[in-house]
């Protein structure tokens, strides 16, 4: 289902509970939502939809992926960069870095890890950052 975009600070503000098996309907509605937004947005995490649970959604190209309990377990050149958010207004400054290692449970409650460079990796730390309490 797709959900309205949260723009509450509090709300953003706040670091997101681990997701469950409970949760995976919660992670279905992240990508929907992300689907209806794909014109203005590449990922989302959801506190963006209201739920502070540590789940996110990102495009990789064609194909979207949801990750419950992502975490980044490498990251290697760091660089600067601005980044607007769908709940935000503006863009602002940020520390990102070029290639990171994440570790999540897919919807099927199955361990992935993933290799990521440049904008692919950028989005899904822009969303971990998301899922920590961190406002851009």
């Amino acid at each position: 289902m797709i959900k309205p975009i949260c723009r509450n600070l509090q709300i953003l503000s706040q670091k997101a509970r681990p997701a469950g098996k409970q949760d995976i309907p919660l992670a279905k509605d992240l990508l929907e939502t992300l689907a209806a937004h794909s014109a203005d947005c590449v990922g989302m995490a959801a506190n963006m939809i209201g739920a502070p649970v540590n789940i996110i959604a990102v495009s990789l190209g064609p194909v979207s992926v949801a990750m419950l309990n992502p975490r980044l377990i490498a990251k290697k050149t760091p660089y600067q960069t601005k980044e607007g958010c769908l709940s935000l207004v503006g863009q602002r400054p940020v520390t990102r870095y070029q290639q990171i290692v994440v570790e999540y449970q897919d919807l099927n409650w199955q361990p992935q890890s993933l290799s990521l460079t440049g904008f692919a990796a950028e989005a899904v730390q822009h969303e971990i950052d998301h899922c920590n309490g961190i406002i851009i």
